[in-house]
């Protein structure tokens, strides 16, 4: 997170970033006065950056800097290399997949997430979106919901994405998904569902950018940079794969006399298009 924010925060904030990335071990054992002064700044500059940072207060910062610390021994996201075996680049893919999941789920609002689970349960239509490999994800999303008798599209087209939300109303949910935040073609998107007072949901890697900007619920994924050979958004697409999967989850567990209904009624007209049958 620090890492991630640190060229986008004010110049005060900034420098007790650095400080507590150069010195994370001194970090936890100060408090906000004193590392103010130790980053030659202020206690209240050290508030402002765990706001910045959607933090509680200093002590949950102080918290996740511990947590980090006991991970160190964990491997960083590692790129292939040229004639690779196929045992080294299972595990090296392993190992980033595994990294990307748990820095999610550490990324995910509690507040957030349940802002979502109810904008989704309420909506009367939801209208996933992405760009790219994004609109793998948006796909995806789309499939899981319909199985439980959620209104949900997933358009590629932006043409056709625009025309459905020029035709949403209120009690409808656009969830716009853009790992770096920055996908022009999504920010617009949620820009026009927001002209019409629609819900709108983010789903972006950890950070300010310009689609959490018009978002009104933002869920966020690991920030941690690709390796340089990414084939396909690999670790990204795995993060907001994992995301969708714990909306949904959350969806289907808060309603789950129905969800299991729906999934019944789904299962058995798959397997009635199995099914040898004369027509």
């Amino acid at each position: 997170m620090l890492s991630e924010m640190q060229s986008k925060l004010p110049p005060s904030e900034r420098k007790i970033t650095e400080y507590i990335l150069e010195n994370p071990h001194e970090t936890i054992s100060l408090t906000a006065s004193e590392l103010g002064k130790r980053s030659s700044t202020s206690g209240a500059a050290v508030i402002r950056l765990c706001k910045s940072l959607d933090l509680k207060g200093f002590q949950e910062l102080k918290l996740r800097i511990a947590g980090d610390l006991q991970k160190k021994g964990e491997q960083g996201f590692r790129d292939i290399e040229p004639n690779e075996s196929p045992l080294s680049i299972i595990e090296k893919m392993t190992n980033n997949s595994t990294k990307t999941l748990q820095e999610s789920a550490e990324l995910l609002s509690l507040d957030e997430l349940n802002k979502a689970i109810k904008a989704i349960r309420e909506a009367r239509n939801i209208h996933f979106f992405g760009v790219g490999a994004s609109s793998i994800i948006a796909q995806d999303a789309q499939q899981k919901f319909l199985r439980i008798d959620k209104t949900a599209t997933a358009f590629a087209d932006i043409h056709m994405v625009a025309t459905l939300v020029a035709n949403a109303q209120k009690g409808d949910v656009v969830v716009g998904i853009s790992f770096s935040g920055k996908t022009l073609e999504v920010a617009k998107i949620l820009m026009l569902a927001k002209k019409k007072g629609i819900t709108t949901i983010s789903l972006t890697k950890y950070g300010s950018s310009l689609v959490t900007e018009l978002a009104d619920i933002k869920l966020y994924t690991s920030a941690t940079r690709e390796p340089t050979f990414r084939s396909g958004a690999t670790s990204s697409r795995m993060a907001q794969l994992h995301v969708i999967d714990i909306l949904f989850m959350c969806v289907a567990s808060q309603q789950y006399e129905e969800t299991v209904k729906h999934l019944d009624e789904t299962r058995e007209s798959i397997d009635f298009l199995r099914e040898n049958v004369n027509l």
